[in-house]
C-alpha cells in the first residue's frame, strides 16, 4: 500500500509539475494578458465607434482596430514607445504592468530548476533529499508568480480609478487568456510542491523502517573469549581487571626471598 502510495505521488507531482511549466511558459511568451477597447459613443444613434482597441502581454503590444491596426511594438523599457496612444490612462497602464514581468520570469526560471531535479529524484529514488529540495522550489515558483500576478492587477487598478469619467467616452478592459494561463500554472505548481514534500516524507519515514538497528553494527564473539567484550565494548570493562602472576616471577620472589635470610647456626653440644 504504501508503495503504491509512493508512486501515486510520483507520478502526479511529475505531472502537475510538467502542466505548470508548460503552462507559465506560454504565458510569459504570449501577447494576451491584458486586452483594452477604447472608444466615444455618438448621441445621434448612441452606438459606439472605437477609437483602440489591443492586446498587450510582458513583452509586446499588438493593436486590432484604431490608427495603429495590425500593429505590434515591443514593450520599450527605457524609452517611450513611438506610437498613438488615445489617452494618457491607457498609456500609464502600459507602463505599469512593467513592474510585474520580472516575477513571472523568475518563476518560470523556479519551476524549471524544480522539474529537473524533480524526474532526477525520481530517477534515483534513493536521494531522498532531492524530493524536498524540488518541492521547494515549486512553491517557491508558486509564490513568485503570485506576487506577479497581483502587482499586474493592482497596477491597472490604480490607473482606471484614476481616470477621469466623461459620458461621451467608453472604455473596458478584461484580462486574456495568458494570463489565466499564468494563475492555472500558480495552483499546479502549488500543488506539485505539496506533494513533492510529501513524497519526501513518505521515502524518509520507509528508509528509517528498514534501517537496521545500531546494536547490529557491534557483533560479540562467543562468550568463551574472555576479551571479545573488552575490545568491542571497552567502556563495560574498565577498569580492566588483574592479570594473575606468572610462573617465572614466582620463582624470582622465591629466589629473593632466600638469598636474603640468614643461615642458621648449630650449637655445639
Amino acid at each position: 500500500m504504501s508503495s503504491c502510495s509512493s508512486r501515486a505521488l510520483t507520478i502526479l507531482s511529475t505531472v502537475f509539475g510538467a502542466c505548470g511549466l508548460l503552462l507559465v511558459g506560454v504565458a510569459v511568451s504570449t501577447d494576451y494578458w491584458l486586452i483594452m477597447v477604447e472608444g466615444i459613443i455618438l448621441q445621434q444613434n448612441q452606438s459606439m465607434e472605437v477609437k483602440m482597441e489591443l492586446h498587450s502581454g510582458l513583452w509586446r503590444v499588438c493593436f486590432v482596430a484604431g490608427s495603429e491596426n495590425g500593429r505590434c511594438v515591443a514593450s520599450e523599457y527605457f524609452t517611450e514607445p513611438d506610437i498613438e496612444i488615445t489617452t494618457e490612462n491607457t498609456a500609464n497602464i502600459l507602463k505599469m504592468v512593467r513592474t510585474a514581468t520580472p516575477f513571472p520570469m523568475v518563476s518560470l526560471l523556479f519551476v524549471f530548476t524544480a522539474f529537473v531535479i524533480s524526474n532526477i529524484g525520481h530517477i534515483r529514488p534513493q536521494r531522498t533529499i532531492l524530493a524536498f529540495v524540488s518541492g521547494i522550489f515549486f512553491i517557491l515558483s508558486g509564490l513568485s508568480l503570485v506576487v506577479g500576478l497581483v502587482l499586474y492587477i493592482s497596477s491597472i487598478n490604480d490607473e482606471v480609478m484614476n481616470r477621469p469619467r466623461e459620458p461621451e467616452q467608453f472604455f473596458h478592459y478584461h484580462y486574456g487568456w495568458s494570463f489565466a494561463f499564468a494563475a492555472s500554472s500558480f495552483l499546479l505548481k502549488e500543488g506539485a510542491g505539496v506533494m513533492s514534500v510529501y513524497l519526501f516524507m513518505k521515502r524518509y519515514a520507509e528508509e528509517e523502517m528498514y534501517r537496521p538497528h545500531p546494536a547490529l553494527y557491534h557483533p560479540r564473539l562467543s562468550e568463551s573469549s574472555d576479551y571479545s567484550g573488552q575490545y568491542l565494548h571497552p567502556e563495560s570493562s574498565w577498569p580492566p581487571p588483574k592479570r594473575g602472576r606468572s610462573t617465572s616471577e614466582a620463582s624470582s620472589d622465591i629466589s629473593i626471598q632466600l638469598n636474603q635470610t640468614p643461615p642458621t647456626h648449630s650449637v655445639p653440644c
